[in-house]
């Protein structure tokens, strides 16, 4: 990192790495646990199977290098269009996401400006960004395999105290869905998902109703 920065700066982008890798870990463990007969399952994001949703995050982890280096979306192009993951899912996620880490670990990362399609952001917001999109695609890969959908408690309140101030203008632009209803005792993790329009009794609903078009019995008494 550089020089110039305060102690306290350090600080804060150290942890900022780490908890975005801790955030990519938990999600890769979960790419890693996906059966050869999985990858067609609905997710909790509408429309998307669990393929397309790990297609999405690996996307994401290949553009990173090219954004935390100063490229523009332009200069990117279309070249992590289409299907990421070929034929085998598995490496394609572990080589986007060791080179996505190791452009994270380059000297002066996170003081740079990141052109994204929208206008240009701080580097440590671009990475914010990132980990609290790992964390909710975490949990909602989690649902689908019928996995531990358990978040970290310190990402889950890291990614909720950054969302606090982006929240309505996510809303607004339609990046997120709709907040979902919580009780009143709900814990942080409902919270923080409802808030991402995540809603684990919607979505067995959902689960339920796709098992039983598909007139899979299996599935449905699942």
């Amino acid at each position: 990192m550089h020089a110039d920065l305060t102690a306290h700066d350090r600080a804060e982008s150290a942890r900022l790495i780490e908890r975005h890798r801790r955030a990519t870990a938990g999600f890769g463990d979960l790419v890693h646990a996906v059966r050869s007969d999985e990858w067609g399952l609905p997710t909790p994001c509408a429309e998307w199977t669990v393929r397309e949703l790990v297609k999405h995050v690996t996307a994401e982890n290949l553009w990173m290098p090219s954004l935390l280096s100063g490229a523009t979306t332009d200069d990117v192009g279309d070249r992590f269009d289409g299907d990421v993951l070929g034929d085998d899912p598995l490496r394609a996620w572990d080589v986007a996401v060791a080179e996505a880490l190791a452009a994270l670990d380059a000297p002066g990362a996170l003081t740079r400006a990141v052109h994204l399609s929208f206008g240009d952001t701080s580097a440590d917001e671009y990475v914010r960004q990132l980990l609290a999109d790992h964390l909710v695609h975490a949990w909602d890969l989690s649902q689908a395999l019928d996995a531990d959908g358990r978040l970290d408690d310190e990402l889950v309140t890291a990614c909720a105290d950054w969302f606090d101030a982006v929240e309505e203008t996510y809303r607004r632009a339609g990046v997120v869905g709709r907040r979902e209803p919580v009780a009143v005792d709900a814990d942080a993790q409902t919270r923080l998902l409802a808030r991402f329009g995540r809603s684990a009794t919607r979505f067995l609903v959902e689960r339920f109703t796709h098992a039983f078009n598909a007139h899979d019995v299996d599935a449905v008494m699942r």
